[in-house]
């Protein structure tokens, strides 16, 4: 129950949050798809560029696995599944999102999910086996992208968000025909005075007793 004088905690509008979601995996997949571009068209030639004192490397590695160069060619097929199957459930719930946090913390997902979904779909050998490119190298990490980036940092966003309890989606009741949620009520204590009862009244009320023997009537103007 919230007391009076004090407000919910304010919340976003849907249209925010959808705007947001869809703003922030936009950013990541464009910057994902020009950096691959970019590597591809100006490293092959070249085997790796080394910079930061060797700390990073820049390269052109195929990966046909999941992110980070796990698996292999077997688990090509599985990934783009997977990669469909987030994409999906992200655009579909998008509306119902609670909070803006939440809109970038899959606003990163879905844009990472989709980055690599692209090539899945459109790089050799073909769809839905297409290899991932990975350009970025640190010393005993594997080779990702900014799309694995991207996923990595969703990820643990998430975790931090389901781990403060915050509700990832909106629930609306049943019956509720679609429609947006209004602003929380506010609960106030009012007191209601009572109705007056009726008053309590004493009546004598006579109560008979047993018939005993008539009284004998004394002489006249004895009392």
């Amino acid at each position: 129950m919230i007391a009076a004088g004090q407000r919910p905690p304010p919340q976003s509008p849907p249209r925010r949050r959808i705007t947001v979601l869809i703003g922030v995996a936009a950013v990541v997949l464009a910057a994902d798809a020009a950096s691959k571009a970019a590597v591809v068209a100006l490293l092959p030639g070249r085997r790796h560029v080394r910079l930061c004192g060797g700390a990073l490397t820049l390269l052109v590695a195929r990966n046909p696995g999941a992110a980070f160069g796990l698996g292999g060619p077997t688990v090509t097929a599985a990934c783009t599944a997977i990669g469909a199957g987030v994409t999906v459930f992200i655009v579909r719930y998008s509306r119902h999102i609670s909070s803006t946090p939440w809109a970038v913390a899959l606003g990163l997902l879905l844009g990472g999910a989709v980055g690599n979904l692209s090539d899945r779909l459109f790089r050799s050998p073909g769809p839905p086996q297409g290899w991932v490119v990975d350009w970025i190298g640190f010393s005993h990490w594997p080779t990702f992208n900014l799309a694995d980036s991207a996923i990595a940092c969703g990820t643990v966003l998430v975790a931090v968000l389901a781990a403060r309890g915050t509700a990832v989606l909106d629930v609306h009741p049943a019956g509720g025909g679609g429609r947006e949620p209004g602003p929380a009520p506010v609960l106030v204590r009012v007191p209601v005075p009572r109705e007056p009862g009726p008053a309590l009244v004493l009546v004598r009320v006579p109560v008979s007793r047993e018939p005993g023997p008539a009284p004998v009537p004394g002489p006249a103007g004895s009392p």
